[in-house]
């Protein structure tokens, strides 16, 4: 897939190829013949940003213009793993008080990488998921990581993160649930299917019942008609063969 070779040359060389330099690469390291055209063209879907020269003057200030955020344009359907993790998180009660349940979901066979549940939604929550997902796939080159706009995502401290592994931050356009859809329909399965049928009475039942879901039933067990009615391990496992 050449779009995952651009990620991963673009990663790379710490974001600072045009896509003139990409093409030349792709052809002298992967002997890949397309046109800077098409590279740019490729680049302009990926909305990969040009390197900028100068130090912004308020590095902790979010910018909501748009201009600095990158889209993921609800592009779905991945052909090859560990190129996009998507991410977001949702509200569960157990013992009468509402704990914070993030997931980090590889949007190539919708499966979920890592999980944490926390009584506080702090950017720990966040930065502890991915850490672990990163870690747990290897720390893939050339990786994209979407989420929506919520302040967890778009503090600094996670931003450093990203930046220092030379991932791609992808944010929800202001206003549109609908480009962080994978999640939210992994939420609403996880609550008709298991969260709603039961009641927690400590934070533990609420972890048990979570893993189980996922493990037992939404890996192993649950077709998709995304994936072709395949299984998320089916359809790594597909891949792989």
């Amino acid at each position: 897939m050449i779009a995952s070779k651009i990620l991963q040359i673009y990663a790379h060389y710490n974001k600072r190829l045009g896509a003139y330099k990409i093409t030349h690469i792709l052809q002298h390291d992967y002997g890949i013949h397309i046109s800077v055209a098409r590279v740019y063209r490729l680049m302009k879907s990926l909305q990969l940003p040009k390197m900028s020269t100068q130090k912004p003057f308020h590095p902790h200030k979010r910018n909501e213009n748009g201009r600095c955020t990158y889209h993921l344009q609800q592009d779905f359907n991945q052909k090859a793993p560990n190129i996009v993790w998507v991410s977001d998180f949702t509200y569960i009660k157990a013992d009468g008080k509402w704990y914070y349940f993030c997931i980090v979901m590889h949007l190539f066979s919708r499966k979920i990488i890592l999980w944490n549940i926390s009584g506080k939604p702090a950017v720990n929550l966040v930065m502890t998921a991915f850490k672990k997902a990163y870690t747990k796939r290897n720390a893939p080159l050339g990786l994209m990581f979407h989420s929506n706009r919520g302040t967890q995502y778009t503090a600094f401290a996670f931003q450093q993160l990203l930046n220092s592994l030379n991932v791609v931050q992808s944010f929800s356009k202001k206003g549109y649930p609908f480009d962080n859809a994978c999640c939210e329909c992994f939420f609403q399965y996880l609550k008709k299917e298991e969260v709603n049928r039961k009641t927690y009475h400590f934070p533990k039942e609420l972890q048990l019942s979570v893993f189980g879901y996922i493990e037992g039933f939404y890996h192993a067990k649950r077709p998709h008609s995304s994936l072709g009615m395949m299984t998320p391990n089916e359809k790594e496992k597909w891949y792989w063969a």
